[in-house]
């Protein structure tokens, strides 16, 4: 089966090379995805120059930033594979967790793959970081009857046909969430398994405190609007009684 990488991208100059290199080494991947969400540090200018010297990369350019959600889908369209993988620049997430990650899916036996840092071992995550993910992947669970232990996590591989059926809608992080429930219906299975992770000292500016509170809000209001309709519904059943 062959494996698409899509790669979200944003003012990433300084590992873009690296992770590049971390995939290719890995010599799992047919395709990768390169989505440039309109990066000011140079960043375009080298994606350029590796797409030039590197034929498995299908380079996607957009004209101004619109936010990780909005890379993902730009770069789930381009998709040629059989199977899709996630995969961030900033080199917190290790390649040399692909076999592990789709293994599942390779053998028939899910058609969906959560990665998780919880599940493996990890390097100095940050108390406040691993807190908020915990919080978020609580009401995640409560609210689609699951078992995540790393709903935030990067890592999520799935077969193509799963990927493009989406229908990603959130520009932002609240694609997290949102792709959650779009993963839980009776024909699609999620099965958790460790990823490495080199923790906080290569998270940069999105790992900011700023960052991480504007990650919380944007998923809460999702979570928020898939509270209103149940417990409108559960209001109205009190009131008829």
């Amino acid at each position: 089966m062959k494996v698409s990488i899509v790669m979200p991208v944003f003012n990433e100059k300084e590992t873009i090379r690296e992770i590049l290199a971390q995939v290719r080494t890995v010599g799992l991947a047919s395709q990768i995805i390169v989505v440039d969400d309109c990066s000011t540090d140079g960043t375009r200018e080298v994606l350029q120059d590796e797409a030039a010297r590197d034929q498995t990369i299908t380079l996607v350019l957009h004209d101004r930033n619109r936010g990780k959600g909005a890379s993902v889908r730009s770069g789930i369209e381009q998709v040629t594979g059989d199977i899709v993988i996630i995969q961030d620049a900033d080199l917190e997430y290790d390649p040399r967790d692909y076999p592990t990650l789709i293994r599942p899916i390779q053998e028939g036996r899910v058609k969906v793959v959560y990665g998780s840092r919880f599940l493996g071992p990890r390097k100095d995550m940050l108390f406040w970081h691993m807190l908020g993910n915990m919080l978020l992947t609580l009401m995640t669970n409560i609210l689609y009857d699951s078992t995540l232990s790393d709903m935030e996590t990067c890592y999520k591989a799935m077969r193509a046909d799963v990927a493009k059926s989406l229908n990603i809608k959130s520009d932002r992080w609240g694609l997290i969430l949102r792709s959650r429930p779009r993963c839980s219906g009776a024909a699609i299975a999620s099965l958790r398994c460790p990823s490495r992770t080199m923790g906080a000292n290569t998270m940069r500016a999105r790992k900011s405190p700023g960052a991480m509170v504007r990650r919380v809000v944007d998923a809460a209001q999702v979570s928020l609007r898939r509270l209103i309709t149940p417990l409108v519904l559960c209001l109205v059943a009190f009131g008829l009684r």
